[in-house]
């Protein structure tokens, strides 16, 4: 995917995902005791802003393309992270509802991103 934009868009690009992948590095250092949900919701809405920041001074990629990778930096935080949300009696469930709560986070995250744009360019 990278070969596909110029070389300045392609760096800007990498040091994107270099910054995504040291914020859910840290995040999952801060999870390793456990997470709320709550908590998870605050590091996804910390990982929003910091991507929707970076993404806003990217001209080479279309807002579709710009939301795809804000969303995969999302889906990313939560294949880290959300496991330590919850708790151990409730894994036999949580097996099988991960996937359904991966896509609404994913759902809730898309919404969060429209509404984040206009704070981040005020």
């Amino acid at each position: 995917m990278i070969s596909d934009f110029p070389r300045a868009a392609a760096e800007r690009q990498s040091g994107l995902l270099d910054k995504v992948h040291s914020f859910v590095a840290e995040a999952s250092v801060v999870a390793a005791d456990g997470l709320t949900w709550a908590e998870f919701g605050d590091l996804m809405l910390a990982l929003l802003r910091l991507v929707v920041t970076f993404l806003d001074t990217v001209s080479a990629m279309t807002g579709p393309e710009k939301k795809a990778l804000a969303l995969d930096a999302v889906g990313s935080l939560f294949d880290a992270v959300a496991d330590k949300a919850v708790p151990a009696i409730a894994w036999p469930v949580w097996i099988l509802a991960r996937p359904a709560v991966r896509s609404l986070v994913l759902a809730i995250a898309a919404g969060a991103i429209e509404q984040l744009l206009p704070l981040v360019r005020a």
